[in-house]
C-alpha cells in the first residue's frame, strides 16, 4: 500500500514529506509502530496523526494513497 507521509514542527526535522510503500499495515496503530521503529526520535514524543486532513482519536483503517500527517502538540488562538 502506498501512503503519503507529511510532518510538521519539530517532527519535520527528521521526517520529511515522503511517499512510503508499506505492506502488512492496515491501520493507524500499525503505522504508528512502523514509524516509531523507523524513526526512533518519535519514541517518547507526543504527537497526533491525521488521515486525509482529519485528526484521529482512535485506530483507523488505512487505504491506498491515504495522506497521513504527523503533528506535534499545538495550540490555537
Amino acid at each position: 500500500m502506498k501512503l503519503e507521509i507529511i510532518s510538521f514542527g519539530k517532527i519535520s526535522e527528521f521526517i520529511t514529506g515522503q511517499e512510503i510503500e508499506v505492506s502488512e499495515i492496515d491501520n493507524t496503530d500499525q503505522l504508528q509502530q512502523y514509524l516509531e521503529t523507523s524513526f526512533p526520535q518519535l519514541l517518547g514524543m507526543k504527537y497526533k496523526l491525521a488521515v486525509n486532513q482529519n485528526i484521529i482519536q482512535a485506530n483507523q483503517q488505512l487505504t491506498e494513497n491515504d495522506q497521513v500527517a504527523i503533528m506535534p502538540p499545538f495550540s490555537g488562538g
